[in-house]
């Protein structure tokens, strides 16, 4: 029986702390410069306020890293030109970094492929550009990490077929191709691993990197997408990674049901292994971003879920021998 929002809470310790930050996790949360990673949130996990997303996460989760996907219930690419310079007043005023573009970059079906009948519901987080709209996308994309001044574009390979052996090498080669245009303006791709696209687990990844060696295109290493469709990600996934090649992380944290379903979970509520997994970063000296994207939303609100679920990012953090 999956558990309800109190008994989440109860367990983890989190029981009462509602929409109000804990004291303990405000004091906590100052970067003393000793942590190893860009610490981050997903702006839209929190609120499409982008003011007030910018303010919980420099104010109240005292981080100077944040991750932009959409805002104002629009998609980041379609942002205009005075919404764009808003933001960036509001990052500046916040002393907010970016840590990279969560684009929907080739988040949509392969050409000329049958779509799986396993397909899930999809959440495109106010994006929706089909396959034809996908190299528009990408140079818009790189126009908005000169506006947000970062050098990450995260990208997917596309909605999960049943069967990709037949199309992997032009998938594979597509995705060099966005990597080889990246690269002219010095930027990094960084593929996630998603359940719901064709490399979903350690063993895809490292297969996929192995296939395109472009050392500007990196793994976007999702633990918790990686479980979803019950693989270890850690350390079984983990091992199989090039660690080199690992460029962003997001955090999240994941449920197994008796019916062989997933449902998202606060971080360290879960089966991820994120202590293993943060003191391996640590010992193999991965300094790049881990962008809390919560997902869940057991505490009510998705403000109050981040909320509970960057408490148990940091309880996970110290539990390693991490101060951040």
């Amino acid at each position: 029986m999956e558990e309800t929002r109190r008994e989440v809470l109860r367990r983890l310790g989190w029981a009462g702390a509602g929409a109000t930050m804990l004291p303990w996790i405000a004091k906590a949360s100052g970067n003393s410069g000793a942590c190893p990673f860009r610490l981050a949130v997903i702006n839209d996990e929190i609120t499409q306020d982008f003011e007030l997303a910018c303010k919980i996460t420099s104010v109240d989760f005292g981080l100077h890293w944040i991750e932009l996907r959409s805002m104002w219930n629009k998609s980041l690419a379609d942002l205009t030109a005075k919404e764009i310079e808003d933001a960036r007043k509001l990052l500046a005023e916040y002393k907010l970094r970016v840590t990279d573009i969560a684009s929907p970059l080739f988040k949509t079906d392969w050409p000329g492929a049958p779509r799986s009948k396993q397909s899930e519901r999809r959440d495109e987080f106010h994006a929706d550009f089909d396959s034809a709209a996908q190299d528009k996308l990408l140079e818009r994309c790189i126009e908005l990490t000169k506006l947000f001044e970062t050098d990450r574009i995260r990208c997917f390979d596309f909605w999960r077929l049943d069967d990709q052996k037949p199309y992997r090498a032009a998938i594979n080669a597509r995705l060099q191709q966005a990597a080889e245009r990246c690269a002219r303006d010095h930027v990094i791709l960084l593929l996630e691993n998603e359940m719901s696209c064709n490399t979903a687990t350690g063993a895809e990844s490292a297969a996929v990197l192995a296939a395109i060696p472009n050392r500007n295109f990196m793994l976007n290493w999702d633990p918790g997408n990686a479980a979803a469709l019950y693989s270890v990600p850690y350390p079984a996934g983990y091992d199989l990674l090039p660690k080199e090649r690992i460029g962003h992380c997001h955090c999240k944290d994941v449920i197994h049901k008796p019916d062989h379903t997933y449902a998202w979970a606060p971080v360290g509520g879960g089966v991820v292994d994120w202590v293993g997994q943060f003191r391996a970063f640590k010992r193999n000296g991965y300094h790049y971003g881990v962008s809390l994207e919560t997902h869940w939303r057991g505490a009510g609100t998705a403000e109050a879920s981040t909320r509970a679920s960057m408490a148990g990012l940091r309880k996970t953090l110290a539990k390693a021998g991490i101060s951040c």
